[in-house]
């Protein structure tokens, strides 16, 4: 329950600081230079915080995140958790736009 409670409150934080009177939406379109992002479970402990939890990156702010966590500290994405980098004590990531763009086929 923390974490879900630390996770609400960095979202109505986040959509406040931008301003936005109403809800927010991703209504933004398939080939926007950005991506939107959400910490799934922002558990604060003794120890961490939880103040980042849901954000933007786009060309002009890369998100770059360094691990504190001593162990078995990962990134993945998708919910795909057998697809997942080491994310140890230390190891920094930057998390960009890339130029590259991948092209949706119906």
């Amino acid at each position: 329950m923390a974490s879900l409670l630390a996770g609400a409150r960095g979202i109505a934080a986040a959509v406040e600081a931008n301003g936005r009177a109403k809800p927010w939406r991703p209504d933004f379109p398939w080939d926007a230079k950005k991506l939107v992002f959400t910490v799934r479970e922002p558990f604060p402990s003794r120890t961490t915080g939880t103040e980042l939890v849901f954000g933007q990156v786009d060309g002009a702010a890369p998100l770059v995140i360094e691990s504190h966590m001593a162990e078995r500290g990962v990134i993945f994405s998708d919910g795909i958790e057998e697809d997942f980098l080491e994310f140890n004590s230390g190891a920094r990531v930057r998390v960009e736009v890339s130029q590259r763009q991948g092209v949706l086929v119906v």
